[in-house]
């Protein structure tokens, strides 16, 4: 089951989450060939999405995402608030190394991308730059946390070759006034930088909580589900489409005799023939059967 098991200590000094991710996990990753390098940072980059979204308070997406001109081409995982994620990677076949080797020459951008609802002021995106430094994924989410939202964090994300992935994060909260926060900041650090990425992918969420805190007052929440699975739709291909204009739509079904759209994360293939685009592409209050595509 894929689990997202949130926790608070009753001092308020800091808060945490841990995420357990299993089903899906394989369908996702082998919709490419990744190599094992490749196949661990992608697998690391959807284990970290649900911890992100702990943060996520209005309906909307986060997304992160490296763009470079190396080896590795492309790397973008994203969750909602409902907690579906899903993430892909493109990159050189057989590539192999490190994380800084991997995202060498590019930055990373997490993006949060709210819903706008009709008739209502809309709200742009915002988006951060993360740096590509320290030895892992969690090392430059920490330093995004620690310079862009200024909280301590402490971040561990696991994956192995089979499909299982999991996550940790620990995270001060903001203490004006709290006697003692420092330390007691200091003490919980020490106590969770001792989880290991082995004990995180083997043991669930209780286990992992009780040996490292429990000798602290800590309050647990009910689990959430989690959804690894891709959000592609007809529907949202149908959007697509329409943004691309019909001359656009018209030149492609000259081309190739139809339209079919490969969804990116999950292979799933959609296809319009050039009847089903003109019908799309009839604008709102025209009449059926009127010509409009030529």
């Amino acid at each position: 089951m894929n689990l997202l098991t949130g926790f608070t200590f009753e001092n308020h000094v800091a808060h945490g989450a841990i995420v357990e991710l299993s089903s899906g996990v394989a369908e996702l990753l082998n919709q490419r060939e990744y190599s094992d390098d490749v196949r661990r940072l992608v697998g690391e980059a959807l284990a970290a999405m649900p911890l992100l979204a702990t943060h996520l308070i209005d309906e909307g997406r986060i997304n992160l995402q490296f763009q470079g001109e190396g080896a590795m081409k492309l790397l973008v995982a994203q969750v909602d608030q409902a907690l579906q994620v899903r993430a892909m990677a493109k990159a050189d076949a057989g590539l192999s190394g490190d994380f800084p080797q991997l995202l060498y020459g590019g930055l990373l951008a997490l993006m949060l991308e709210p819903v706008n609802v009709v008739g209502a002021e809309p709200r742009p995106a915002s988006q951060a730059l993360v740096l590509i430094e320290g030895a892992r994924l969690s090392d430059a989410l920490e330093g995004y946390f620690e310079r862009s939202e200024q909280l301590p964090t402490l971040i561990r994300l696991a994956a192995d070759q089979q499909g299982r992935v999991a996550g940790f994060l620990l995270q001060r909260l903001p203490s004006e006034g709290l006697v003692n926060a420092e330390i007691e900041w200091e003490h919980l650090q020490t106590l969770a930088s001792t989880l290991t990425s082995e004990e995180l992918l083997a043991a669930d969420a209780a286990t992992i909580l009780h040996r490292l805190f429990h000798a602290e007052a800590l309050r647990v929440f009910e689990p959430r589900p989690v959804t690894v699975a891709c959000r592609c739709s007809r529907a949202g291909i149908a959007r697509m489409l329409l943004s691309l204009g019909r001359e656009e739509v018209e030149s492609i079904i000259a081309e190739q005799g139809r339209v079919a759209v490969t969804c990116e994360f999950c292979g799933r293939e959609y296809v319009f023939t050039p009847l089903e685009a003109a019908e799309l592409l009839i604008p709102s209050g025209t009449a059926p059967g009127s010509p409009q595509m030529h």
